[in-house]
């Protein structure tokens, strides 16, 4: 099992910067991918961004590629996402999760942590 608990986020004007960090707990969980995703008022979840369990790959959603950039601390378990740019359409709960040891599917997930940006 993974345990994951997110930090940071908090509120920011449009072009400003926030980070979001998760702290990984449990079995292993420094070899697992590991990954962010949002959910705005009235939307779907969607993907932000993940990154393998060496770090040396990383993978974003097109509306926040060159934007936003993921790392993990594989000696602390911990990811971080950088948000610049912010943007109000980036107003969302912030989960962080962790695919499976397989890597098939995100089984793991944290309990969300809210970013607000206003115009």
């Amino acid at each position: 099992q993974v345990q994951l608990v997110e930090s940071g986020g908090g509120s920011a004007q449009a072009g400003g910067s926030l980070s979001v960090s998760c702290a990984a707990s449990g079995r292993t969980a420094e070899r697992y991918v590991m990954g962010w995703f949002r959910q705005g008022p009235g939307k779907e979840r969607e993907f932000v961004a993940a990154i393998n369990w060496s770090g040396g790959g990383t993978y974003y959603a097109d509306s926040v590629k060159g934007r936003f950039a993921i790392s993990r601390d594989r000696a602390k378990n911990t990811v971080l996402l950088q948000m610049t740019s912010l943007k109000p359409e980036d107003t969302a709960l912030y989960y962080c999760a962790a695919q499976n040891a397989a890597g098939s599917s995100w089984d793991y997930w944290g309990q969300g942590t809210q970013v607000t940006v206003s115009s």
